[in-house]
């Protein structure tokens, strides 16, 4: 059986929330390459977000209806970064010791 480290946390939830996982020794298997896509459009579509959030607080008198429109779009972007940083930083070769 698979260890819970070898397995690869997806970028979207099942349909009860909780995460899902990936069990392959194929990185480039339908899925593999289906979740690398959606962590791409996730993090082109954070770095989007960020930049209109960006334009939105330099308003001079930015309304709290747009305040809040990007508040709720920086958010849900947020989750999904971090999501994709947990995923990536699951896969990085562990950590070894260097000796100085």
């Amino acid at each position: 059986m698979t260890s819970h480290d070898e397995l690869r946390l997806l970028p979207w939830a099942g349909p009860d929330g909780k995460p899902c996982f990936l069990s392959t020794d194929d990185n480039e298997s339908h899925l593999s390459n289906l979740a690398d896509a959606l962590e791409a459009t996730y993090l082109n579509l954070a770095a989007e977000i960020l930049n209109h959030a960006t334009e939105v607080l330099n308003l001079p008198e930015a309304d709290s209806e747009d305040l809040r429109a990007v508040s709720i779009n920086l958010t849900e972007a947020l989750c999904h970064a971090l999501r994709v940083a947990e995923s990536r930083g699951r896969r990085l070769p562990q950590a070894r010791s260097i000796n100085v």
